[in-house]
């Protein structure tokens, strides 16, 4: 079967465009080591019950991408409403990287992984990569949960129109 190619007219910022009028939780994904870094990521979502399994898409020039490749498990802290600024914070290119860049918040490190926990998360997720998929330019991660864990927080940071909510 061929796939069509998209409408001449198409450009890439109005799929941006149209894509952030869909409404997504928040995410920081982890890895830790030797390759220890953080990542703000909204493409995240549960894929099966049985067996556990979530998936995550990262760009290929990101950082997290080889980090994830290198060490084969990864973590998620799902950002309750009052980690906006934590959010803000992974997201943001000109911070440290490796392991100063954790320095600025409380986390601990996950004992399936070895990868930060971040502290005030409404739920946590320790996985084993199972399956990679190229997308684009992004590869998608499907990881088994090996734990999860959920936290004290009862509203939500979501992802809307471009901007950070809280539910």
């Amino acid at each position: 079967m061929t796939v069509p190619e998209p409408a001449s007219t198409m450009e890439r910022t109005s799929l941006r465009e149209a894509m952030s009028l869909f409404a997504t939780g928040v995410t920081v994904l982890t890895v830790g080591g030797e390759h220890v870094h953080g990542m703000t990521a909204n493409a995240f979502t549960s894929v099966s019950l049985d067996p556990p399994l979530v998936l995550c898409c990262v760009a290929r020039s990101a950082v997290m991408h080889g980090a994830i490749s290198e060490t084969g498990r990864f973590a998620v802290s799902i950002m309750g409403a009052d980690q906006r600024e934590t959010a803000r914070y992974f997201a943001d290119k000109r911070r440290p990287l490796g392991a100063a860049q954790f320095d600025a918040v409380d986390w601990l490190a996950g004992p399936h992984s070895g990868a930060p926990l971040l502290h005030g998360a409404l739920a946590w997720l320790e996985c084993w990569l199972v399956h990679r998929y190229e997308g684009g330019d992004h590869t998608i991660f499907v990881g088994r949960v090996l734990d999860c864990r959920r936290g004290a927080g009862a509203g939500a940071l979501l992802f809307y129109g471009s901007a950070f909510h809280e539910v």
